[in-house]
């Protein structure tokens, strides 16, 4: 936190740390020259090492055009000395720490979730933007509001790397919300990889954790290509047929076998025959 502190001093009041991943550390820091609380992210230095960051700060100017009430908008990004960094609104706890606190969360508490999140989702994906990181920390519980946020950072940073990234060993995403054809680094990635995610993190709201799990990133990886999910009602026999037949139909390892629309796995999920 001095790190960030002592270069971003000028502009922010760095308060505390609110999350770290293997992209970027999140911080709660007050906003001086606007004089309001934000979120300021900073990429992880083997990130920052390796991205272009003209290009980085291109890409995300283009994520800010997004204007949707389910989708937390991106304020800018900028450089401070070794750090690359971009600053989104502050709004509150994420879904990861509400699945810390309560394991479960009722049905239609996770219905209304995951309708929300495929609300920012289809119309992300109607402006030709990915998210390519669905999981619980980039879901953030605003009252009765869900909101996403860093749509699109993983295509930033991987737009900005260019072909260095392959050859640094670095992973974009998390892996064990990883679409098959994340996983397998296909080139030709569309909204239904979100489509996927989204079902992961309906799944883990419902059961507890997540459909695919292991003690090694390689074995997370090989679940998701490879095997099926465990069966929702085995654990939670109140959630209805549909439901579970709905979250396993957006885990299909094949694209053409999901949902084909955000919209569409919200209809299987509200269906009632």
């Amino acid at each position: 936190m001095e790190v960030a502190q002592e270069h971003l001093g000028e502009r922010f009041k760095i308060e505390r740390e609110i999350s770290h991943t293997g992209m970027a550390t999140v911080f709660l820091a007050e906003d001086l020259q606007e004089a309001r609380r934000v979120a300021v992210k900073i990429l992880q230095p083997e990130f920052a090492a390796t991205i272009g960051a003209t290009r980085f700060h291109r890409e995300i100017r283009i994520l800010a055009q997004l204007d949707h009430p389910n989708i937390l908008p991106l304020l800018h990004s900028d450089e401070a000395g070794p750090l690359l960094y971009y600053v989104a609104p502050y709004a509150g706890t994420d879904l990861r720490t509400r699945l810390i606190d309560e394991t479960q969360l009722p049905l239609e508490e996770a219905l209304e979730i995951t309708r929300q999140v495929a609300a920012a989702l289809d119309y992300a994906h109607a402006h030709n933007i990915l998210h390519r990181d669905i999981k619980p920390g980039n879901i953030l519980l605003d009252d009765d509001r869900v909101l996403v946020c860093d749509f699109g950072i993983a295509r930033a940073i991987e737009v900005a790397a260019g072909d260095s990234l392959s050859s640094s060993g670095l992973i974009v995403g998390t892996p064990t919300y990883m679409s098959p054809e994340q996983a397998r680094h296909e080139e030709d990635i569309d909204g239904r990889a979100d489509i996927f995610s989204l079902g992961c993190v309906l799944y883990e709201m419902l059961v507890g954790e997540p459909p695919f799990s292991g003690p090694t990133i390689q074995a997370v990886i090989a679940r998701i290509i490879k095997e099926p999910p465990p069966k929702i009602r085995v654990v939670r026999p109140d959630v209805p047929q549909h439901v579970e037949a709905a979250v396993e139909a957006a885990l299909a390892k094949a694209p053409i076998d999901r949902p084909q629309t955000a919209a569409e796995l919200v209809w299987h999920l509200d269906k009632t025959s």
